[in-house]
């Protein structure tokens, strides 16, 4: 059975293990980061195109000019200045714009899939250095703690050896009666 004074120490030793191993997690991170390619460097051709797909079309110049383009198709169709090539229900823009669709779908899926990728490995960094920051924490209040025990032992100490002091200087002072 364990008694109270060992819970800390076995807590203490638990954490030191825990920082020790943080510390040497991040050792191997920053020695593999240091030695990896910068990773926008190692994307596939695949990932670069669903990267400029997607950075294009969820832009306000895609918008617009796509805007302009089907707004002249539909002026151009509905007041016939050139032979109607798609006449009124639009039925060659509709299946241009379900061709456009179609594509564009995937390559942003797998665009936002990537980043996503990258979120969640930030997102586990972040959890990591949360962790060790509040060991660090918990390390210098244990510190602190044991420094104000300290300071509390010594102040004892000395209020013990002033009243040891006043004592004697008051049985020097004071004649005993006997």
């Amino acid at each position: 059975m364990m008694t109270m004074p060992q819970i800390p120490r076995l807590l203490h030793e638990a954490e030191e293990r825990l920082l020790a191993e943080l510390r040497a997690r991040r050792r191997e991170v920053r020695k593999t980061q240091a030695e990896a390619p910068d990773p926008k460097f190692t994307l596939t051709v695949g990932q670069k195109v669903a990267d400029v797909v997607a950075s294009t079309m969820g832009s306000w110049s895609f918008i617009i000019i796509q805007s302009a383009i089907l707004l002249i198709w539909i002026i151009l169709n509905v007041t016939a200045f050139i032979e109607q090539w798609d006449p009124y229900p639009f039925i060659l823009l509709n299946l241009a714009l379900s061709f456009q669709a179609a594509y564009a779908a995937p390559f942003i899926m797998m665009s936002q899939n990537r980043q996503q990728d990258i979120d969640r490995a930030s997102a586990e960094n972040d959890h990591r250095i949360n962790i060790k920051a509040e060991l660090e924490i918990e390390l210098l209040h244990t510190k602190i703690d044991e420094l104000r025990e300290k300071e509390i032992i010594e102040l004892s100490a000395s209020v013990r050896n002033l009243t040891e002091l006043l004592q004697q200087a008051l049985a020097r002072a004071v004649p005993s009666s006997g």
